[in-house]
């Protein structure tokens, strides 16, 4: 059984998520503040930390920091409150997996969760994260995993081998295990205003509501047309 820590300074949230969690199969583990949610950190390390924002003792964004330090690799979800953006692409900027608003819903968790669980798996089988397919009418770069300054190389060989293919559009691909910081961000920013530079038609799909937000926020949504399917995106004239 996978465990999960949950830090946040309300009893009601904790035992919220004790019962949301409890349908997932996962061992939870609760914590009152970001203090003891570290300690329980070092003594259990689970893969999965749940954190909310602001808390007394230690904040969130301090907790995260302190995660990523001991274990670069665990998936850390922030609860932010609503329209909390600002520090939710802070939290990305430190690699946070994603980030959930107050109140919480299910669905937003299921994917949350979805994709820490699928980052997990990537790690662990050091599966491709970014890969290219032709189909005919685009060629198609899935990304997986997360999208950050080590990213760089990888996003340009696999975009030369999507430019080899010749076809009409470049279509990106966000699986639902992607995830990206500041600097990925920044990445993919450059990589759009280059490809529009050289005058091709790139497109995006794939992008959950956080993420989608996020790529408005910081300008991308401006440079690359995004579609909700594949299929939308191939059938676009």
């Amino acid at each position: 059984m996978e465990k999960i820590l949950v830090i946040d300074d309300e009893q009601p949230t904790l035992n919220m998520f004790r019962l949301l969690l409890s349908a997932y199969g996962y061992e939870i583990l609760t914590a009152a503040n970001g203090a003891e949610g570290l300690e329980a950190f070092e003594r259990e390390r689970p893969g999965v930390v749940l954190t909310d924002i602001k808390m007394p003792v230690m904040d969130g964004i301090e907790v995260l920091k302190r995660i990523k330090e001991i274990d670069p690799h665990a998936e850390v979800i922030v609860i932010t409150g609503h329209g909390d953006m600002d520090l939710a692409i802070r939290a990305l900027n430190l690699d946070a997996t994603d980030f959930i608003n107050k109140p919480v819903q299910r669905a937003a968790l299921s994917q949350a969760l979805k994709r820490a669980e699928e980052r997990i798996a990537i790690a662990k089988s050091q599966a491709e994260e970014i890969s290219v397919e032709d189909a005919t009418v685009a060629a198609i770069l899935t990304i997986r995993g997360s999208v950050t300054a080590r990213s760089e190389p990888f996003l340009a060989r696999a975009m030369e081998r999507a430019r080899e293919l010749s076809r009409p559009r470049i279509l990106l691909h966000f699986d639902e295990s992607a995830s990206t910081n500041g600097a990925g961000l920044a990445l993919l920013t450059q990589l759009l205003l280059e490809a529009r530079e050289r005058g091709e038609r790139v497109v995006i799909t794939g992008l959950s509501e956080n993420f989608r937000k996020v790529f408005e926020i910081v300008g991308i949504s401006k440079l690359v047309e995004t579609f909700e399917t594949d299929a939308a995106a191939l059938a676009a004239p």
